[in-house]
């Protein structure tokens, strides 16, 4: 652990001088100058390439500068990296010239290769320029980590013509994914029928691009019965799924991988401590399977920056409680072809601002068209929310789509409701509930991503005290509710 932090005190001190904006070395005549003394590399798994990185090669003379050699100063084995020097391979880059005062672009990557280690290690090596018989260098670091690799298999594939085309990597057996090292997954990982997937407190999932994890094998129907997921995480070592882009620019964006997906006929599944982010769909839940307990249990979780639905419930059964969903490109939350719902002490906040938001937070649905256009009927037989907040930054943050030939049971119960000013509380099925009038006065800073409680919040002891069992008494942080508990995710602490 020394080791790293020492390792962590070098990089941050480059990473301050090699962000400072126009930085020259220091040039004599027919020398040359750079706009970086240093490149860093975010961690890269290794295996992977990196992300580009460019700089630019500076001749400040009055007369032209001859590059006689650009190379690596060290040759190692561990690392490979690919440089573009004006278009050609480091290879060829030899007396390259320099006009005056003109300058040259260089495009440099990394691959690193594995070794035995779980943490993340430290590569770097230099790239020398040899001017008129001097020489000058660019640092080059990053930090290598190696990880677990789930790529498709060519002998597992599923085609659909209507809506899947892929290859998958199967796991047919009860497995464990421990926190030791990070789990990759590139394409699609499917947890077979009479299999599950146990994911251990801390563990770090990264899916690439238009991947994801689904729990059952979604081509096998009616007949898919089972496949299960068991994220255990625990508050401060929560069990992570996002993109496998780590350079800064991609913390926050949304839609870079696709989904979990527990597919139809999968079974008792449950998360707990997790933090979703980053991909299309957090959590898409499909319709109901022979057992008579929740098709998922999800609780203190936050799912966020989704670029579609935070939940997306098709007719199964859901339970959730301490849940933040936040920031979605069109709902937190849809309950879509009936089904049966609990959520409780939940906070379901939409201030997406990586586009516009036509649609509300929370849809709820008994029925969908055919493809004949005919209306098919799915019962809502419960959709029960209590203590729970739904909020964001439209006039109205509701939509009901019932029709009255199907059971469509709801009720808010001492809920915070978004609802348009033209609304009227007294339209919902609700119990001692508020309509909310804007996140500035509920949190404490919904535009930066701060969904606690403001001092002045009218969420603050407006719960339903008879719910907090043992399980409702902390909330998402762990701090005790008292006997009148806040609504939402979180309790306001003095």
């Amino acid at each position: 652990m020394l080791i790293r932090n020492f390792f962590i005190v070098i990089l941050i001190c480059l990473a301050f001088s090699s962000c400072r904006k126009d930085f020259f070395a220091e040039s004599g005549p027919g020398q040359l100058s750079f706009s970086n003394d240093s490149i860093l590399f975010d961690t890269v798994f290794t295996t992977i390439g990196s992300a580009t990185k460019k700089f630019v090669v500076y001749n400040n003379n009055n007369n032209p500068v001859t590059i006689e050699t650009i190379r690596l100063a060290q040759d190692n084995p561990s690392d490979f990296y690919r440089i573009n020097v004006d278009g050609m391979p480091i290879e060829q880059s030899q007396n390259i010239k320099i006009a005056p005062n003109d300058s040259i672009f260089i495009f440099i990557e990394i691959t690193i290769n594995p070794n035995n280690l779980n943490t993340p290690f430290l590569v770097s090596n230099r790239l020398e320029f040899t001017t008129n018989g001097k020489t000058q260098h660019i640092d080059l670091l990053a930090f290598g980590q190696n990880a677990n690799f789930y790529t498709p298999s060519d002998n597992l594939f599923i085609s659909d013509k209507d809506t899947i085309n892929f290859k998958y990597f199967s796991i047919s057996q009860n497995t464990t994914w421990t926190n030791e090292k990070p789990h990759v997954i590139y394409g699609y990982v499917i947890v077979e029928p009479n299999a599950t997937l146990t994911v251990e407190e801390g563990t770090q999932i990264y899916c690439h691009a238009n991947s994801g994890l689904f729990i059952g094998n979604p081509i096998l129907g009616a007949n898919n019965d089972g496949g299960t997921l068991n994220v255990n995480g625990s508050l401060g070592n929560e069990v992570v799924f996002q993109g496998d882009r780590l350079e800064d620019w991609y913390q926050d964006a949304p839609g870079q991988w696709s989904q979990i997906w527990l597919c139809s006929g999968s079974k008792n599944n449950n998360i707990n401590y997790a933090i979703i982010r980053n991909g299309e769909v957090g959590i898409k839940a499909d319709t109901l399977g022979n057992s008579s307990e929740p098709t998922l249990k999800v609780n203190n979780t936050i799912i966020e920056n989704m670029s579609d639905i935070g939940i997306f419930a098709q007719g199964s059964y859901v339970t959730g409680y301490n849940n933040l969903v936040r920031n979605c490109g069109r709902y937190s939350l849809v309950l879509n072809i009936g089904g049966r719902y609990q959520f409780d002490h939940c906070t379901f906040a939409n201030y997406y601002n990586f586009g516009s938001r036509n649609t509300p937070v929370l849809l709820i649905n008994n029925y969908y068209k055919d493809i004949n256009e005919n209306i098919q009927l799915r019962p809502l037989t419960k959709a029960h929310f209590t203590n729970c907040i739904i909020d964001g930054n439209a006039i109205h943050e509701i939509e009901l789509q019932n029709n009255s030939n199907s059971d469509f049971n709801y009720i808010f119960d001492h809920c915070l409701i978004k609802l348009h000013p033209d609304s009227s509380i007294s339209n919902l099925n609700q119990i001692n509930s508020i309509k909310a009038n804007s996140g500035s006065s509920i949190f404490i800073n919904p535009q930066e991503q701060d969904f606690q409680l403001s001092d002045n919040s009218t969420a603050i002891d407006a719960g339903k005290a008879s719910i907090l069992t043992n399980a409702l008494s902390l909330d998402i942080l762990g701090n005790s509710r008292d006997g009148n508990p806040d609504i939402g995710a979180y309790e306001k602490i003095d």
